[in-house]
């Protein structure tokens, strides 16, 4: 590999990693020394011990939270995303540490700690996006790129070409294609010659990577091509013919050696998502139940028993995650009605009282779910739940229906916030909120969480237009 080809690529790591280090121990150093709240004395004999834990439990943690600075494509909130999955592990190694060595609070202030670590992941937060954008400029200068070849020219292959030649910072440099179809020729963008001279072409020109997109039933030409890359240290991909019709990230897994392949992402699938999940609703629906909602119940559920005849509260079979029936809790915002429980709320309804249309509109009638969230029926986020007889309705029409049902049901989610909230109209705008449904679903974050949060208490001051 020469070394105008490749930028010096293989630094570009390191010096993540030193930037890391720098920050780490840069800002450790400020506030030990510049702080004036801490009495830091008797930390003086211990503090080399200290300083050579923060390096422990950085590359401790950078082993589980590996520097991805480097990828192709990498979107700010993953970077966002992984700082502080890898901040969070480095102050659980650390802390662990400090008990172990059992160095006592009194030799180093708790609150010292928060504080730094509430810095720190700001700072190296905004120190990785800068890195991260600098590797995307250092890229579309013509830095830092892999020389590339595509191995047959169907519909896979100029796809892939597609999304390759997208954006300058992906790091691709496509030589052309090679395809034994001669009458490619003239119409492919770049034709290189047929599969028998990939060899001689990616020795000559120091090929970094090939990618196949032949056919499965061409498979003498891709096992002979896979030996030569492995040979020549070249990396090799291949793309599958599946995906025409599965536009979507596989996953790769493997029951003993054989491969399989599964169509959907789930991070909520994974034990610690899980656990942070439902961390978060327990204690924020708690907080919520505990601070807020007595005040709520009482003005709210006073001026509902006043304002019409019925209950407080009013409660209706949902559907949950994996189908499964639950009773959902909300503020009464209609009168006493046969069909609440079959007919969904629309425009002009006059079966909502006038206090009904302020709760539906500031999104106040859904407050008693926190107490579903509690239990365990929802969570704070996620697709909303449906009544049975939609559920019913347009799990028989609508592909994917069924899929959002894979995890909770949710007080808010990605669909609300992306306006498909309240009535649908037509089968197409159910469709949309499905879509982005299995879409929060497939890319779950912790701090997309909090988006939608902050999204929807948002939407709460400027109010609903589509609930009603």
């Amino acid at each position: 590999m020469s070394k105008e080809k490749s930028g010096y690529g293989f630094l570009i790591k390191w010096f993540v990693a030193f930037g890391d280090l720098f920050l780490i121990n840069l800002l450790f150093i400020v506030f030990y020394n510049y702080t004036e709240i801490y009495n830091l004395e008797d930390f003086d004999s211990k503090r080399n011990i200290v300083i050579l834990l923060l390096h422990f439990s950085y590359f401790f943690a950078v082993y589980f939270v590996p520097i991805h600075i480097y990828k192709p494509v990498l979107f700010i909130d993953r970077v966002i995303q992984r700082s502080l999955s890898l901040i969070a592990l480095h102050a659980i190694i650390f802390i662990f540490c400090l008990f172990f060595l059992k160095l006592k609070p009194s030799t180093f202030p708790i609150l010292f700690i928060v504080y730094y670590y509430l810095s720190l992941f700001v700072i190296f937060t905004l120190w990785r996006i800068i890195a991260r954008e600098t590797v995307k400029l250092y890229r579309r200068y013509g830095k830092n790129y892999k020389r590339v070849i595509i191995v047959g020219a169907g519909k896979n292959g100029m796809s892939l070409y597609a999304e390759m030649k997208r954006d300058l910072a992906y790091g691709y440099h496509i030589y052309g294609f090679f395809d034994d179809n001669l009458l490619l020729k003239n119409t492919l963008p770049n034709y290189l010659g047929m599969t028998h001279e990939v060899e001689a072409f990616a020795l000559e020109n120091n090929i970094d990577e090939i990618y196949c997109t032949l056919p499965n039933s061409q498979d003498e030409k891709i096992i002979r091509l896979l030996n030569f890359a492995e040979k020549n240290m070249i990396r090799f991909y291949l793309v599958p013919e599946f995906s025409r019709y599965v536009k979507k990230k596989l996953i790769l897994e493997s029951i003993e050696h054989l491969p399989i392949m599964t169509v959907r992402s789930e991070p909520l699938q994974s034990i610690h998502n899980q656990i942070i999940k439902r961390l978060f609703d327990i204690v924020f629906s708690f907080l919520f139940l505990v601070i807020l909602f007595p005040l709520f119940y009482i003005i709210l559920g006073g001026i509902i028993k006043l304002s019409s005849r019925g209950p407080i509260l009013f409660k209706q079979k949902r559907t949950g995650i994996y189908g499964k029936e639950f009773n959902c809790y909300k503020f009464r915002s209609m009168q006493m009605n046969e069909d609440a429980h079959v007919k969904q709320a629309v425009e002009n309804d006059p079966r909502i009282t006038r206090l009904g249309h302020f709760l539906r509109h500031f999104n106040l009638d859904e407050i008693p779910q926190f107490y579903n969230v509690l239990r365990g029926d929802m969570s704070v986020v996620g697709p909303r739940p449906h009544m049975l007889k939609h559920t019913e309705l347009y799990s028989s029409i609508i592909d994917k229906y069924m899929v959002r049902h894979l995890i909770k049901p949710g007080i808010t989610g990605w669909a609300q916030v992306n306006g498909y909230r309240g009535e649908t109209k037509t089968i197409e705008q159910m469709e949309g909120r499905v879509r982005l449904d299995v879409w929060y679903l497939e890319n779950w974050t912790f701090l997309l969480d909090l988006k939608i949060v902050l999204l929807t208490v948002i939407n709460m001051f400027r109010g609903e237009k589509n609930a009603y």
